[in-house]
């Protein structure tokens, strides 16, 4: 007897929220966030499949990371500077679920790339870190690493098509220094950020393409700015591959975004960077990054839609959708969910 069997043509999302830092009592970094939206996930969007991510190995992350930060994050013997720069303290759990969230951009890079098209870390985004340091909640550069290692997967499989070229489109309230360091001198990979001039960090990197935005902009001018960058993006680079950091901080509820972009406009954010891969038929890999809503719900509501935008597309990367919706079901559709609680 022949069994006939369907693969899964489920859009994948790799978790690592399962180990808990050890937060002292009143620190600002919304932990729980990434719990809140793995249960609302596999509540409300069956069409996600939820897979515990893999940890990053030592070889994987030194395609970025110094050995000695390396082996520091590993056996907690930080500098307390450093230690205070990064913004968590040291536990056996920091250390693997940095791990993790690398291994997690890097499992969706790899889904997205193998033919699926798009794949998401619910995490991840961690765009402060710099090769020998960690700052501003990250402790290893997930995007970075991912770029590397798919770049070195993809020499060592396809050697007569040449260099994979990546296009990291930072879309964080806050701009990626780690990322446009580690890249600064590496013409296969795009670094592309849009974020708040006067926001963290003060001391930038250059990007390949930076685009600063006032305090207090709001969603014409956001989107407005989005479609440039992506135009002038595409005029200078051609990307096999894009990683998404999809930060919900730009939203008008969040206590560090000093941004005003509605639900509506984060989901029109989501759509059209999703849109302008797909036309492109380019695999795309997104990632959570930061999110600090004074009503944590909030800013868990802005990753929904994003997945929700993301289930579409996915759809197309399958041949057929049946989440295919009019304009107007879509905007429809985006303001019930917002109103949900």
């Amino acid at each position: 007897m022949v069994l006939l069997t369907t693969a899964r043509t489920d859009l994948q999302a790799f978790y690592a929220d399962h180990f808990i830092l050890p937060l002292p009592a009143g620190h600002r970094f919304p932990m729980a966030k990434y719990g809140r939206l793995r249960e609302r996930l596999a509540r409300e969007l069956p069409q996600v499949e939820l897979l515990e991510a893999n940890p990053a190995s030592d070889g994987e992350l030194a395609l970025v990371h110094t050995p000695l930060y390396i082996k520091a994050v590993h056996t907690g013997t930080l500098a307390p500077a450093a230690q205070r720069e990064i913004g968590f303290p040291w536990s056996p759990a920091m250390a693997e679920r940095a791990r993790r969230s690398v291994g997690a951009t890097v499992q969706a890079c790899r889904r997205a790339l193998s033919g699926s098209g798009l794949a998401a870390n619910l995490a991840g985004g961690t765009h402060h870190a710099y090769p020998d340091k960690g700052s501003g909640f990250c402790v290893f550069n997930d995007a970075a690493v991912a770029a590397r290692l798919m770049q070195a997967e993809h020499a060592r499989e396809n050697r007569a098509r040449g260099m994979l070229r990546v296009a990291i489109v930072d879309l964080d309230v806050h701009q990626g220094n780690g990322t446009a360091r580690i890249f600064a001198n590496d013409d296969s990979v795009f670094t592309l950020s849009l974020h708040g001039a006067r926001n963290f960090p003060f001391r930038k990197e250059p990007s390949d393409l930076d685009v600063e935005l006032p305090d207090g902009c709001g969603d014409a001018e956001y989107l407005e700015a989005l479609e440039r960058a992506l135009e002038e993006m595409e005029r200078r680079f051609e990307p096999g591959l894009v990683i998404y950091l999809a930060g919900a901080d730009p939203h008008e509820g969040d206590r560090l975004g000093r941004l005003k972009l509605t639900f509506d406009g984060m989901e029109a954010r989501d759509r059209r960077v999703m849109d302008w891969a797909w036309t492109r038929r380019l695999p795309l890999a997104f990632v959570m990054a930061g999110g600090y809503g004074t009503d944590m719900e909030a800013t868990v509501q802005v990753q929904m839609n994003t997945y929700r935008t993301a289930v579409q597309y996915h759809g197309r990367w399958q041949g057929s959708s049946p989440f295919a919706m009019t304009a107007a079901t879509v905007a429809g559709a985006t303001r019930w969910h917002n109103s949900a609680p």
